[in-house]
């Protein structure tokens, strides 16, 4: 009995037709499905424009975008392949123009000599040579020294001498930027990341919180020692004077 209840074709999306645009969903592309196949285009206009207008309600994100309407009326050409005969405010988009697919970018070709110092060094040191001023040249090269050792120890993460990094000036560009007097680069020092700091200083807080409570049990326990001895003391020199007064016969 069961089996003769079950229908024989069962509606998948698989066999639907394809959702051209699915932000929109498949009523509205049902909608414009009906639209085209109206016989005058007076009605064709009307029901373009409720359809346009339940379009923008479903997206409310492209109210925010340049030329909303414009937007919404390229969609209702696409979902309707192309096909619908409306009277639209703006120009109907071609088929070609909408399938445009961007040139691949091009990626660049270029050798880094010392990718540790990167490509930005390179063309720094490329506009120092430029530069005919001698104090202004000089504050440039003293710049890109400084930068080049800040890179230097960002990839290494270790130390590095001045002079290494004042021949690898001299090698990138080719022996025209030299430091004629000595000269002491900036310290740079590689720092771990701070969420480990602040870890360690919060366990460091519970220790200390830990002794604070030692010291405060060991502070009350010693107050009420104190507190006990002037009661001890009291009671033997009462103690004492009863029996000093036992004592006396007259």
């Amino acid at each position: 009995m069961a089996l003769e209840n079950t229908p024989a074709n069962f509606d998948y999306n698989s066999t639907r037709s394809k959702l051209l645009l699915s932000e929109y969903g498949r009523n509205v592309q049902n909608m414009v499905k009906y639209i085209v196949a109206l016989p005058t285009k007076e009605e064709r206009n009307k029901y373009a424009q409720v359809v346009i207008d339940l379009m923008g309600f479903l997206n409310p994100h492209l109210r925010d975008v340049a030329d909303f309407k414009h937007k919404l009326w390229d969609h209702l050409h696409i979902i309707s392949e192309f096909k619908i005969d409306v009277d639209s405010p703006y120009p109907k988009p071609t088929e070609d123009a909408i399938h445009i697919k961007p040139e691949p970018l091009r990626y660049p070709n270029q050798r880094i000599r010392y990718k540790h110092y990167g490509k930005t060094i390179e063309m720094m040191i490329e506009k120092a040579k430029s530069i005919e001023e001698p104090e202004r040249r000089k504050h440039m090269v003293a710049a890109i020294a400084n930068f080049m050792k800040m890179a230097y120890v960002q990839w290494n993460k270790d130390s590095v001498s001045d002079e290494t990094i004042l021949s690898d000036l001299v090698a990138l560009s080719k022996g025209e930027l030299k430091i004629e007097e000595p000269i002491a680069l900036n310290k740079v020092e590689y720092r771990a990341p701070t969420h480990t700091q602040n870890n360690n200083n919060n366990r460091g807080g519970r220790t200390n919180n830990q002794n604070n409570r030692g010291g405060g049990g060991g502070s009350s326990a010693g107050g009420r020692s104190n507190n006990n001895n002037p009661r001890n003391n009291n009671n033997q020199n009462n103690r004492n004077r009863n029996n000093g007064g036992g004592s006396k016969k007259y």
